[in-house]
């Protein structure tokens, strides 16, 4: 499987000619979902969540579908009828082919005065868990963790704890779109050999744009 790191929290997965998206965001790049045959939607807030990327992908090709939470299924699903997937935790389906399982119920606290909206993780054909705005450990092991590296929610401790928590194989940076090259090398330096330790992870950046085998 091909993951491609897209911008900010955006990844696309593509086996066998077929392609999932999950997140594309308004931080992400216009065409994020341009082309997918499954979109996954991790919850409501804009950098994950675009109304016009999504309509733009699902008007394009009548056999692509979403899958989602109700805060995110109630605004397409209207205008969809049929393709728009209300999932939630504990959840497993099929998508495009993929295996997914959905991990997770709700965001991380930004502040207490901020109500918590809901948020889930999507795993992938049991390899890559993605999940959305959450430090959300799966109950099985993963091999690939899309790490959130940089949000008004987490700290650098809290991102560490949860890489050795989770103990996968690897971690690829997500979440980033917030942080400038200096603090992009600030996270690798305390993320790779130079920091406190990853236990058996091994931690890498991928550039907007770039792809790994997974």
């Amino acid at each position: 499987m091909e993951l491609t790191k897209k911008g900010h929290a955006c990844i696309r997965l593509t086996t066998g000619g077929r392609t999932l998206v999950i997140d594309p965001g308004a931080f992400s790049e216009a065409d994020a979902a341009a082309g997918a045959d499954a979109l996954l939607v991790t919850h409501e807030h804009p950098d994950h969540y675009d109304e016009g990327r999504l309509r733009a992908a699902l008007e394009a090709d009548p056999a692509v579908g979403l899958w989602t939470l109700a805060s995110v299924a109630e605004r397409l699903s209207a205008a969809f009828p049929g393709r728009v997937h209300t999932v939630g935790d504990g959840d497993t389906f099929r998508a495009a082919g993929f295996e997914v399982e959905v991990h997770g119920q709700l965001h991380a606290v930004i502040h207490p005065d901020l109500p918590r909206v809901t948020n889930v993780g999507f795993l992938v054909d049991g390899e890559v868990f993605h999940p959305g705005d959450a430090l959300t450990v799966p109950e099985r092991p993963v091999r690939t963790l899309m790490l959130p590296l940089h949000a008004p929610w987490n700290k650098f401790s809290e991102v560490l704890d949860y890489v050795r928590e989770v103990g996968a194989a690897r971690a690829y940076a997500v979440h980033d779109g917030l942080l400038s090259d200096a603090g992009l090398t600030v996270y690798g330096r305390n993320l790779g050999p130079q920091g406190p330790g990853t236990g058996p992870t091994a931690y890498a950046r991928l550039a907007p744009g770039e792809s790994v085998t997974v």
